[in-house]
């Protein structure tokens, strides 16, 4: 499914999605095909919900967008130095900050 067409099913929602499709171009990452999994009314709990599936299935592509972004914006670090245990698959690490570009009141 396009983003497009997520937006308008889902908006003004936190979605944790997962890309099928994904290429590397220019130090970004492009998601060419997507599925979402999940929507959320707040951030907290999408991430809770990624970080969940994410451990269980570490080599799962996992994002959490919110509707309000018209496109993906989303850098590739490498990490360098050690932290912990890693497991490493062959992948790259994607780095995503995914904000909506304006401030969501969230009440806890």
């Amino acid at each position: 499914m396009n983003w497009l067409k997520i937006r308008k099913i889902y908006p003004r929602q936190w979605l944790l999605i997962e890309a099928i499709k994904a290429r590397s171009e220019g130090g970004k990452r492009k998601l060419e095909q997507i599925s979402v999994i999940n929507a959320f009314p707040d951030s907290i709990s999408a991430m809770n919900d990624y970080k969940k599936l994410k451990s269980e299935t570490p080599v799962r592509e996992l994002f959490v967008f919110h509707t309000s972004r018209e496109e993906f914006d989303i850098s590739e670090r490498k990490w360098i130095g050690i932290r912990g245990v890693q497991r490493t698959y062959g992948f790259r690490v994607v780095c995503c900050l995914a904000r909506p570009p304006f401030s969501i009141q969230e009440n806890n």
